[in-house]
């Protein structure tokens, strides 16, 4: 009989991907970046094992939403305290913070655990077209 493949930590190569978010739809994207962290492109996927890459982001603040979403969508936070109820709509988060955008988007689409919490710390966001990371030398993702 044989027995299943269960990848190990030390088995795993961890790849650098670069997606350049320019003129992409923010849901569409947010699911590509999903996929990709959580290894579910690889034919070694293995649910609760990270089998997933790292993800860099550029030109976060040039993606595009369908219909009014711009305006009618909200994003709200908490501080903790009574009455410390914040809001704010997708067009004014995007232009103050456009990582934060696309990473709820992408954590919606994770799982609420540990494994979740360790998945997007390998997501890197930037607004503009420059990122810190060549020395990884990051493969370009169509």
């Amino acid at each position: 009989m044989q027995k299943t493949y269960i990848p190990k930590s030390g088995d795993i190569a961890h790849e650098w991907k670069l997606v350049d978010a320019n003129g992409q739809n923010l849901g569409r994207l947010a699911t590509q970046l999903a996929t990709i962290l959580m290894g579910k492109d690889k034919p070694t996927f293995t649910p609760g094992v990270d089998t997933g890459d790292y993800v860099v982001v550029v030109n976060a603040e040039r993606i595009t939403v369908t219909g009014k979403k711009l305006d009618d969508k909200i994003y709200y936070r908490h501080s903790g305290y009574p009455g410390g109820l914040k809001q704010i709509n997708l067009r004014d988060q995007l232009a103050k913070y456009p990582d934060r955008v696309i990473r709820q988007a992408v954590w919606g689409m994770l799982p609420h655990n540990r494994y979740g919490r360790k998945l997007i710390k390998k997501l890197k966001i930037y607004a503009g077209p420059d990122h810190p990371h060549n020395a990884q030398h990051p493969k370009p993702v169509e």
